[in-house]
């Protein structure tokens, strides 16, 4: 597959100076990219900047570079992510590039933030690069605080030659702007933002957060609407029960599919959303499985199993979504059973057809073999896909390893803490069994 035809959205995160990834690594996203690993080893690490960036675009105040105690990350001091040296000395600066790809041009911007001690956090320097996809041509400049005016003129010049021609002979200054640093002219009348800016920014705000911590059954769900251009400020299962009844009341397919996805998984046939008032909902669920009935049994979504609940907002997210944003699912598997989970693949591979950027942070090594199988089956192309496994050095350092899978879906080796682990486990019982018989 050209990789030029794929869709747009974030198409790569690169972090360095945060947590265990005291090093730069960098992931590629691709339209089903699945993060595995041991516990601790970095996986969520790779992706919380990026949450730290949403929410402090989707705050309704300006909270300065970060927004450290948000509804996706929750930080009370930055001494709490920036990374240590070998020597246990902090590492006072964090580095953040998100690359993402629109219909002209692939975009790529390094937020490079600082933290002086004694100093509160801030934005020192951004990297701009865009390459447009047509001629295939490079434009590049950065901007740093406290650049003098006759710099800050260059940068117009580069990146936006249109308003050059307007503003060259007015004095610019550097406008803060959240952790974007930008041109304004002086005295702060009008800000210029960049095409590269603009799309990264509309893809950091775009993505859908579905955390491994997704609270317990509910009876009463609030309401919710989504932000234009399908953002969901705040963690996703806040929306839930709005997209429900919307879908319901549209009858536009999404509720069908919701059902046959909770169907496939064996869990129930459907799902209704029942107005208690102007402010909140109630889910019911069919105790009934199979074909969906006329008149089915339905009971409070509280009153099944778990599984029921905790996948719910994976299944919605993945109906919510546009081609192009990325959808960052935690523990997807979570209380499922294995064939549930193995159902679960089908459904993820789907949606990554449909064009979503799937980010799966997953330690089931059933999930991954099934989608090895259907990468073999040819339900998917393997260049859709993507491997990340982390693991961390003797210094506590993450390191990433990446791999792509082939047309049978192979991917080399076994991580050490899926297949092996499991093999030993099945081994040590055989040969426990073995000794009995012996004895």
């Amino acid at each position: 597959m050209d990789r030029s035809k794929q869709e747009s959205g974030i198409t790569a995160i690169s972090v360095e100076g945060f947590k265990s990834i005291a090093r730069r690594r960098r992931i590629e996203i691709r339209p089903l990219t699945i993060l595995a690993g041991a516990n601790s080893s970095g996986k969520s690490s790779i992706m919380q900047p990026l949450l730290l960036m949403k929410q402090t675009l989707d705050s309704t105040y300006d909270p300065g570079p970060l927004l450290l105690d948000g509804p996706n990350v929750r930080f009370t001091s930055v001494d709490q992510f920036l990374s240590r040296s070998a020597k246990s000395h902090k590492i006072r600066t964090l580095s953040v590039a998100i690359e993402s790809r629109d219909v002209l041009a692939n975009h790529s911007v390094q937020f490079r933030f600082s933290s002086p001690e004694g100093r509160p956090l801030e934005v020192r320097r951004l990297d701009y690069a865009t390459t447009s996809c047509a001629e295939e041509s490079e434009q590049a400049y950065h901007i740093t605080r406290g650049m003098k005016s006759a710099k800050l003129h260059e940068v117009v010049r580069t990146m936006i030659p249109e308003f050059y021609r307007v503003y060259k002979e007015h004095p610019l200054e550097v406008a803060t702007n959240r952790f974007f640093l930008e041109v304004a002219v002086n005295p702060g009348s009008v800000t210029i933002p960049s095409q590269c800016s603009l799309s990264v920014r509309r893809h950091i705000q775009g993505v859908i957060h579905v955390p491994g911590l997704r609270g317990s059954r509910e009876r009463v769900y609030r309401k919710f609407a989504p932000a234009p251009e399908h953002e969901f400020p705040d963690t996703f299962e806040n929306y839930i029960a709005s997209l429900v009844a919307s879908w319901q009341e549209e009858g536009n397919g999404e509720i069908q599919q919701l059902g046959s996805m909770f169907s496939e998984l064996g869990l129930t046939s459907g799902i209704l959303a029942t107005g208690i008032n102007d402010v909140q909902a109630e889910l019911r669920v069919s105790r009934m499985l199979g074909p969906r009935q006329p008149r089915p049994d339905l009971v409070d979504i509280a009153d099944v199993g778990f599984g029921v609940s905790q996948v719910l907002p994976v299944l919605v997210a993945l109906l919510a979504s546009e081609r192009g944003q990325l959808v960052y699912i935690e523990q997807p598997e979570l209380h499922l059973h294995p064939r549930a989970q193995h159902a679960l693949a089908k459904i993820l591979v789907d949606a990554a057809n449909r064009g979503i950027r799937l980010v799966i942070e997953t330690h089931s090594s059933l999930l991954l073999i099934q989608i090895q199988t259907l990468v073999a089956k040819g339900y998917i192309d393997p260049e859709l896909v993507r491997l990340h496994w982390f693991s961390r050095d003797r210094e506590g350092v993450t390191s990433i390893d990446s791999a792509d899978m082939d047309e049978n879906g192979a991917f080399g080796e076994w991580p050490v803490d899926f297949g092996d682990v499991e093999l030993e486990a099945h081994g040590a019982y055989i040969d426990t069994m073995d000794k009995e018989l012996e004895g």
